[in-house]
C-alpha cells in the first residue's frame, strides 16, 4: 500500500466501489464479464467492515475525508486477499480517530494470520503496532529489536551509533 494515496494508490475521481475492486477484478467477473451486482455487494460489505463513512459505494473517493480515503485504500488491498500486506505510512494525513480505526483493521488482519509489514516515520505508531522493529539509517538496516526491547531511546541510540560510524567518529 503506497504512502501517497491520491497520486499512486487510488483513482480519486472514481467510485469507492471501483477502487475497492480494482486490485482483483477477477473476483467480481466471470469469463471476463464484470458482474456489477456482485461488485456492488462486495463493495458494500467491505465498506461496512472497514467503517468507511459514506452513504453509498457509488460516491467518488475525492469526496471523502482523508481517513475514509485511506480506509478505501486499505480495503482495495484487503479485497485482493494477500497473505502479506506491505503498508507504507498507513496513517499519513489522517486524524486520530481514523488512525485508531486503521490500527484496528491491521490488528484484525494479523489475527487472521496475515503478515503485515509496516513502514512508518512515526515512532509511536511503530512502537504501538509492531512485534519486531527493523531500524534503518541512510537506506540500510542497522538493527532489529523485538517489541519488548524497542523504545524511542533504544531506536535513537542505534541511529546515533550508526551515524557516528559513518562520519568516522
Amino acid at each position: 500500500m503506497t504512502e501517497d494515496r491520491k497520486s499512486n494508490g487510488l483513482i480519486i475521481q472514481d467510485s469507492i466501489k471501483h477502487n475497492f475492486t480494482l486490485a482483483r477484478p477477477q473476483f467480481i467477473s466471470k469469463n471476463g464479464i464484470l458482474d456489477k451486482d456482485l461488485e456492488t455487494h462486495k463493495a458494500k460489505d467491505l465498506r461496512e467492515k472497514l467503517g468507511v463513512k459514506t452513504p453509498t459505494v457509488e460516491q467518488y473517493v475525492a469526496n471523502l475525508s482523508g481517513g475514509n480515503q485511506q480506509k478505501v485504500l486499505v480495503g482495495k488491498w484487503i479485497f485482493a486477499e494477500p497473505d502479506v500486506l506491505l503498508l507504507d505510512e498507513p496513517t499519513r494525513g489522517v486524524d486520530v480517530g481514523a488512525k485508531y480505526e486503521i490500527y484496528q483493521i491491521v490488528n484484525n488482519l494479523v489475527a487472521q494470520g496475515k503478515a503485515v509489514l509496516m513502514i512508518s516515520s512515526e515512532l509511536p505508531e511503530i512502537l504501538g503496532m509492531c512485534d519486531r522493529v527493523y531500524i534503518m539509517n541512510e537506506g540500510r538496516i542497522i538493527a532489529q529489536v523485538s517489541a519488548g526491547e524497542a523504545s524511542q531511546e533504544s531506536i535513537m541510540s542505534y541511529i546515533m551509533q550508526d551515524s557516528k560510524k559513518e562520519i568516522g567518529a
